[in-house]
């Protein structure tokens, strides 16, 4: 008898060491599946993600579409609304905040594709301007750079002088010489990606060339494994790309999000990304059209315009990054 509660005791201390040792990706939150719905108006897409630093908390910006608003018409849904901010503990669990104090006041201005960084205790948001609301996609749009202290209240700095009237989706990344690099799509040259550089983040020289000839928008620069990457929306899931300059890059073969997933809202093509590289792991951020699916081709109503965010989780193999959007999703973003 003694000898059986004996080994009854020392079993159960066995396992509360195993329990104890699991690895940390198991004691990671799951991340919710979809991950984010705007409350409002139910059409949230590009994001992007920023540690703020005062509130302690993960923020998510985000473009608003008036999903909900049918009696719009053409795609005048897609304008008309400021950037949305979610936020995380953890970025595996996400709560609407509300939307961002921007100060740069035009008549019907249309906030979208923001693009946060910070930089020696200061914010800065380079954010694409549509000067109206209109039914068409075919109308000036221009990039801005505003600052921040708090990362709600956002003061004007400058109008980008670009290589055209309709350049989009801003996308600073930090070379490896200090040097800072704008990424964004050139509409008016076949969508294709083009770059300018600055040495302080608010002076900026256009290189008058593309980069990426391939059509596509959303782009967004990461250094990872070894690589410099970029990914960016191709219409049919998200390309990739990678390059030892940060100049000339190379394709992926296949893209990543382009086979429709299973989970909840992850039905479709994946679009406009975000990549949160944090600790070893990295995270794309990514927006779906849920009802956008075979069935509903060519419909125009509420279940074909509302949009969510989702995460998966990257890997890298044989030199390629890969995704599988339908496996669970453990993370627990390092703050440090």
């Amino acid at each position: 008898m003694k000898f059986k509660l004996l080994c009854l005791i020392l079993l159960l201390i066995i396992c509360s060491i195993c329990g104890a040792q699991k690895p940390k990706s198991t004691q990671a939150g799951i991340a919710d599946k979809p991950l984010f719905r705007d409350p409002v108006f139910d059409g949230a897409a590009d994001p992007s993600i920023l540690w703020n630093k005062i509130d302690k908390v993960w923020y998510m910006y985000y473009t608003n579409r008036r999903a909900k608003d049918t009696t719009l018409s053409g795609v005048a849904w897609v304008h008309g609304t400021k950037i949305g901010i979610a936020e995380s503990k953890d970025g595996a669990h996400w709560t609407y905040k509300g939307t961002c104090n921007i100060d740069y006041d035009i008549e019907n201005v249309t906030h979208w594709a923001p693009d946060v960084l910070e930089y020696d205790g200061i914010y800065h948001m380079y954010l694409t301007i549509v000067p109206g609301i209109f039914e068409d996609w075919y109308h000036p749009r221009y990039i801005v750079h505003l600052t921040s202290k708090n990362m709600v209240d956002w003061v004007f700095q400058s109008k980008l002088e670009l290589a055209s009237e309709r350049c989009i989706d801003a996308d600073v990344f930090r070379l490896p010489n200090g040097t800072w690099r704008m990424y964004y799509n050139n509409e008016n040259d076949g969508k294709s990606i083009y770059y300018a550089d600055s040495k302080d983040l608010y002076n900026w020289v256009d290189s008058g060339k593309k980069v990426v000839k391939d059509r596509g928008e959303g782009p967004n620069v990461f250094h990872w494994k070894g690589k410099n990457w970029m990914v960016n929306d191709a219409w049919r899931g998200l390309g990739v790309y990678w390059s030892d300059d940060f100049e000339h890059w190379n394709r992926q073969e296949k893209n990543i999000l382009e086979i429709p997933g299973t989970g909840e809202g992850d039905r479709v093509k994946g679009g406009h990304p975000d990549i949160v590289v944090n600790r070893d792991k990295a995270y794309v951020f990514y927006f779906t059209h849920p009802g956008r699916t075979q069935e509903n081709k060519g419909k125009d109503a509420y279940k074909t315009r509302k949009t969510c965010i989702q995460v998966a989780e990257l890997k890298c193999v044989n030199g390629e990054i890969v995704c599988d959007r339908n496996a669970p999703v453990y993370i627990n973003l390092n703050t440090n």
